[in-house]
């Protein structure tokens, strides 16, 4: 029997519209869909008027989900795999469903497009030859405070997200170890309230302790 293949479609960090026609192709094709968010993810497939069966597939459910998927895929189903936004697989539980098709002999292929901390890079104004993508950094201060110590002296742009939940008490932690450095914060690229912030440390401190943080954030050091 012919194999599935997994498509790991990257879908539009905001703006809808920032979708490419491969992935719309393949949305249209494909047998399943495995979404993090099934609710977010209706919304694309709506506004292209695609009609698929949902899997959802995210944190707490990824063990029990995952047999399903990779059962489907081996009884020959396509099945595209999608994030709540951007590219799967980076800083969510895509990242596991791939390994394990790959490990077992499953045809995955990539369907490029947006990635919300790439779009930031390359707006922030600092270097983007040599770059390192922490992610989330742990939630807890002092791991949060020994990892940025290690990233103290790092030369390159170090590039996190965070979540609005936490990011002044992730500034407070960059200002404590690295000091009132220059910073990049971005949040909702691409909708209708994009925000960049270029500002030291403790500006951007006492902006967010004033004007309570929406979304989810990338910080740029």
């Amino acid at each position: 029997m012919k194999q599935g293949t997994l498509y790991v479609v990257s879908t539009p960090i905001g703006n809808l519209e920032d979708i490419t026609l491969r992935a719309l192709r393949i949305l249209r094709e494909t047998d399943f869909i495995a979404a993090e968010d099934t609710r977010r993810t209706k919304i694309l497939l709506n506004n292209y008027n695609i009609k698929k069966p949902l899997i959802s597939y995210y944190s707490y459910n990824r063990f029990s989900r995952k047999e399903k998927v990779l059962g489907l895929l081996e009884a020959g189903k396509n099945v595209a795999l999608v994030s709540d936004a951007g590219t799967p697989g980076i800083s969510d539980p895509g990242y596991l469903l791939i390994k394990d098709a790959i490990e077992r002999n499953l045809p995955v292929m990539a369907i490029p497009g947006p990635t919300a901390f790439i779009t930031a890079l390359v707006i922030s104004g600092k270097p983007t030859d040599k770059f390192v993508f922490e992610g989330f950094l742990s939630n807890k201060s002092s791991r949060r405070r020994a990892k940025l110590s290690c990233l103290k002296n790092e030369k390159r742009t170090i590039v996190l997200y965070e979540s609005c939940h936490r990011l002044v008490k992730l500034l407070e932690d960059i200002c404590c170890v690295m000091g009132d450095v220059e910073l990049v914060v971005a949040r909702e690229l691409t909708k209708k309230f994009e925000e960049i912030k270029r500002e030291r440390t403790k500006v951007l401190i006492e902006h967010f302790s004033a004007v309570k943080p929406r979304g989810e954030f990338i910080v740029i050091i």
